[in-house]
């Protein structure tokens, strides 16, 4: 037993940096989980904006993202900006994100809150993951990007339990904002005091958009693109379709008042779950290639597709099989995310890691606009579509497969070669 939990659960030898980038991200994260599950049922069932607009709002967070992220990547690469920088811009823009999101009560309001966010995140996560790249070596990648995840479930849950806790006790929805506004400054402080530039000196020339051009031309990074951004779609959901369907369509609260709670207990046990997971998850995949850990990955989302399925069709023990599937859930997002990372940065060439991990990033804006506006049209229907809905992404996951396997085989031609 002490072999056991010394091998997959002891902590690795890592720059000081790392611990440092993963306490302000802890930080900024609780303050994330503070509104992440509550601000599309916030904004349908008190603001009074429908589900298909709410959707479409938080999916536009994409469309900002896609010009972060891509002028993140070129940031980040760049001598003039670099990781450090960039890491600090994308903390301002997301505080004045929170303090427009704080004071919205219609549309534009909420739209402008959600397309400042996406900028901000699209310049945080090219700079945030080249950094943890720069930080590491080869060997230590997988668990480096596993403990960051591991700092953001972490703060996630808290954030999310202490949300619905002050929801339910005050209802007081918009204070969740100001207190991830604050979170963001926070993160902003650390980042400003405690972290230097990981940018390689000797790197002086600029990429420019001759990283770009390198990147598009990479057959395989091509090929990840297109899967990825069916990930990326498959956590969206999970942020914004699936608290919708779970408050209104498998009615897993046994009563109107204690929806929040349930709905907070349930995210909370995912996120907790995921935290928990996430390091012998990421060593046990260490065995496989990234792209056949991606494949267990598809795999089991699709069984937490098909669960959350069955909680909808259900007549009774409705809580327990939610939990269940957002268990799975939990299990398939601690196997993607640090094998999706891992993978990128193995194909990028050193000088144009930020790129790289840019077009990584831009699936993520892609993903998490199908995501909302798809899963918010559908909430939006009769109950049999909204149910139906996890059907039909329980079967997208074979066409997820099956381009892996192409990948995979690319991969080791590849390397072969």
């Amino acid at each position: 037993m002490k072999s056991f939990s010394r091998r997959f659960f002891h902590l690795p030898k890592l720059d000081r940096a790392i611990w440092i980038l993963m306490l302000g991200r802890l930080l900024s994260q609780i303050g994330t989980g503070f509104v992440l599950f509550y601000a599309a049922v916030f904004f349908v069932n008190q603001v009074g904006l429908s589900a298909a607009a709410v959707g479409f709002g938080i999916g536009s967070e994409s469309i900002s993202g896609v010009f972060g992220r891509i002028a993140g990547g070129l940031m980040a690469d760049s001598p003039r900006w670099g990781r450090r920088k960039t890491i600090l811009l994308s903390a301002a823009f997301s505080a004045v994100a929170d303090l427009v999101l704080a004071m919205s009560y219609n549309f534009p309001t909420f739209l402008a809150g959600n397309l400042l966010m996406g900028l901000g995140v699209g310049l945080y996560w090219p700079a945030m993951e080249a950094a943890v790249a720069d930080l590491t070596t080869i060997d230590q990648r997988n668990e480096a990007y596993a403990l960051t995840r591991l700092s953001d479930n972490i703060g996630l849950a808290l954030g999310v339990v202490l949300g619905g806790f002050l929801v339910s006790a005050t209802g007081a929805f918009r204070t969740l904002f100001w207190i991830d506004g604050i979170s963001f400054l926070v993160f902003f402080v650390i980042i400003y005091r405690a972290i230097r530039e990981t940018r390689k000196p000797d790197r002086t020339h600029a990429q420019s958009w001759r990283g770009w051009l390198v990147a598009l031309r990479d057959h395989p990074l091509r090929i990840y693109v297109i899967v990825n951004v069916l990930f990326t779609t498959y956590l969206s959901l999970v942020n914004t379709a699936l608290p919708i369907y779970f408050t209104n369509f498998a009615k897993i609260a046994p009563a109107e008042g204690s929806s929040f709670i349930t709905l907070s207990a349930l995210f909370s046990w995912y996120i907790a779950f995921a935290a928990l997971c996430q390091l012998p998850i990421a060593r046990w995949l260490n065995r496989f290639t990234r792209p056949q850990a991606l494949m267990l990955s598809a795999g089991v989302w699709a069984i937490g597709f098909l669960l959350v399925w069955l909680t909808g069709s259900l007549t009774s023990n409705m809580l327990l099989f939610a939990a269940l599937s957002v268990g799975v859930m939990a299990v398939a997002t601690v196997a993607y995310t640090p094998a999706a990372s891992a993978l990128v940065v193995a194909l990028a060439p050193e000088a144009m890691r930020g790129v790289y991990l840019s077009i990584n990033s831009l699936c993520w804006a892609v993903g998490y606009f199908i995501g909302p506006t798809v899963g918010g049209w559908a909430m939006g229907q009769l109950v049999g579509v909204a149910h139906g809905f996890w059907l039909v992404a329980s079967v997208s996951v074979i066409g997820a497969i099956g381009i892996l396997v192409y990948l995979d085989r690319l991969l080791v031609h590849r390397v072969e070669s």
